[in-house]
């Protein structure tokens, strides 16, 4: 049976990695389609994969903007699986079950969020796939009958050690300090972002003054252009490096909940300063079960100045959260392994 894979961000390019290099061992013939965000095309290009990016120009988060690039995303989806004989569609976009739907064909929405937290992209997919594939701990609401829960989280599919390996010659090739904080701003643009808060500019020079009266260097990974007096903190690498730099990272800093749980499953301490915490069920397991990140709601920007100062204090931190990890790591399955069994046997069910 022939696959049909829809990428939307470079998060779910390093997820499938490894599924569909595993899937295209066994025989299967995928079919890769992204759209146009961030470094995604960036990163499918070095894999060597054959690809289709159906939305090159980026959209705009007007509401009649989201509407009508869903419109053409699943129209165009529909017409290549169509002509490419592909049986199961797998992705998380709405316009993936769309397709699938229309075409009377099985399809996969795999991803990590609460139905809470994505209400809109919910009602848009959750009717029309096949099965919805969460984390044990993620809430789908009403369609639990839908739901294939698994032990694990989707980040563990590449950064879980048995695919995963820190190489800190790579980080010196790029001049960075031995001992260093990175920040991680996104541009919160997606439709479920609508009317959250993240870090500021302002709040992020603060944060580098805090920093450096620790005698650490910052690095900033950011998704839309920074001031000019940041510029030069700004991180310049190849796309495919950025995991090596967070796990050699003293102390992640955040607005990105998806970085966040990276760097939790890496053991590296993160602080993540967002609208979304408290809301979204794999970041409250991850710092309350396993206490391996700290979450502040955006509208306490003193409290995470003074979060900051705590954990840069703490020399043995890096320690304390790499026994953590181990705990992790014996109570969760090996996901890449678990998707690709999930994916050969919906794939054999006609």
């Amino acid at each position: 049976m022939n696959l049909l894979f829809y990428l939307s961000h470079p998060a779910q390019f390093h997820f499938y990695k490894f599924i569909i290099g595993a899937l295209q061992a066994k025989g299967y013939k995928t079919v890769v389609l992204i759209k146009t965000k961030d470094v995604l095309e960036e990163l499918i290009a070095s894999k060597g994969w054959e690809y289709q990016n159906i939305q090159p120009k980026p959209r705009k988060s007007t509401p009649v903007s989201i509407f009508g690039a869903l419109i053409r995303r699943t129209f165009l989806i529909w017409q290549i699986a169509r002509k490419s004989g592909v049986g199961l569609l797998i992705g998380t976009d709405a316009s993936v079950a769309h397709a699938a739907f229309l075409l009377r064909k099985k399809s996969l929405t795999i991803l990590e969020d609460d139905y809470r937290v994505i209400p809109l992209l919910a009602w848009l997919t959750y009717p029309f796939t096949s099965a919805i594939v969460t984390p044990d701990c993620c809430d789908v609401g009403r369609w639990k009958s839908k739901k294939i829960g698994y032990q694990g989280y989707m980040k563990l599919a590449y950064l879980h050690p048995d695919y995963f390996t820190p190489t800190f010659v790579k980080l010196k090739s790029y001049g960075l300090p031995d001992d260093y904080v990175l920040i991680r701003m996104v541009s919160l643009s997606a439709h479920h972002d609508a009317g959250v808060a993240g870090l500021t500019v302002e709040l992020v020079e603060t944060l580098v003054g805090v920093i450096h009266d620790k005698g650490l260097k910052v690095c900033i990974s950011s998704e839309n252009q920074l001031p000019e007096h940041l510029v030069g903190y700004q991180l310049s690498i190849e796309a495919n490096d950025m995991h090596q730099v967070l796990a050699g990272a003293r102390l992640l800093i955040s607005d990105s909940q998806s970085m966040s749980v990276e760097a939790a499953v890496l053991g590296v301490p993160s602080v993540r300063f967002s609208g979304f915490t408290g809301r979204i069920s794999v970041l409250e397991e991850l710092e309350h079960q396993y206490q391996l990140t700290f979450g502040l709601p955006a509208s306490s920007p003193q409290k995470l100045l003074e979060q900051t100062r705590i954990l840069l204090s703490d020399d043995t931190l890096r320690l304390v959260f790499e026994r953590r990890r181990q705990t992790l790591l014996r109570q969760k399955i090996d996901v890449t392994r678990f998707m690709v069994d999930l994916i050969q046997k919906m794939s054999d069910v006609d």
